[in-house]
């Protein structure tokens, strides 16, 4: 989800309770109405939040307030403080790295295994990172990942997109087709069509786009 999407949605619930505590109708923020707002934050912030995070760390220490009253109070500035980094970029900046992590930790085991001796194993875990991380552009950068019907985008389909979004150039889509074309030789048991020194640039080259093209 791009964080335009992230603070539309937060936007809509901190207008809600901005406007419940207008009203100034005495018992409000004990109302359904508060209860059901402060369920709807509550949910927001699981969602929108990197796991692990300090706004949801906040937030468990208030999960079991039984007081309504109390309880939406402290949610909402968590929600607000959740939304004004957002809107600065610092979480944006904190889910890149949690991400850049992730892809660093399977990029490893593929330079393990073609070391081993497993360049096939290899090039399977490259292509998949690679193709986990174009997606996960393609949302940073409003790029959408499914189709008119519904059904997921297939890899060379957002790459064209991000290309078309001018997110790179259409060397580096070249590139990327390149690279998936030698995933998916590998994950069809076309063993023969590549060798481990391809492999080995397939890794060095995945690990560099993603450094360049964080996400």
């Amino acid at each position: 989800m791009d964080v335009a999407r992230m603070l539309a949605q937060l936007d809509e619930l901190i207008a809600e309770y901005r406007e419940m505590i207008s009203t100034r109708t005495e018992g409000v923020l004990a109302s359904d109405r508060a209860k059901l707002l402060v369920s709807r934050l509550e949910a927001a912030i699981d969602r929108l939040a990197p796991p692990g995070s300090s706004y949801v760390r906040q937030l468990d220490v208030y999960r079991e307030q039984k007081r309504t009253s109390l309880k939406i109070r402290e949610v909402f500035s968590i929600a607000l403080g959740l939304h004004h980094d957002l809107a600065s970029g610092w979480v944006e900046t904190v889910v890149e790295m949690v991400h850049a992590d992730t892809h660093s930790d399977y990029l490893n085991m593929a330079e393990a295994l073609l070391q081993s001796g497993y360049k096939d194993a290899a090039a399977v875990i490259t292509g998949t990172s690679l193709e986990v991380h174009v997606r996960t552009l393609c949302g940073k950068y409003g790029v959408d990942t499914e189709l008119a019907s519904g059904a997921p985008k297939k890899a060379d389909v957002m790459n064209a997109d991000l290309k078309k979004a001018d997110v790179y150039d259409g060397l580096r889509q070249k590139q990327i087709t390149a690279w998936m074309d030698l995933r998916n030789k590998a994950a069809h048991g076309d063993y023969q069509s590549y060798d481990e020194h391809q492999v080995r640039m397939f890794i060095d080259g995945v690990r560099d786009f993603m450094l360049k093209y964080s996400a």
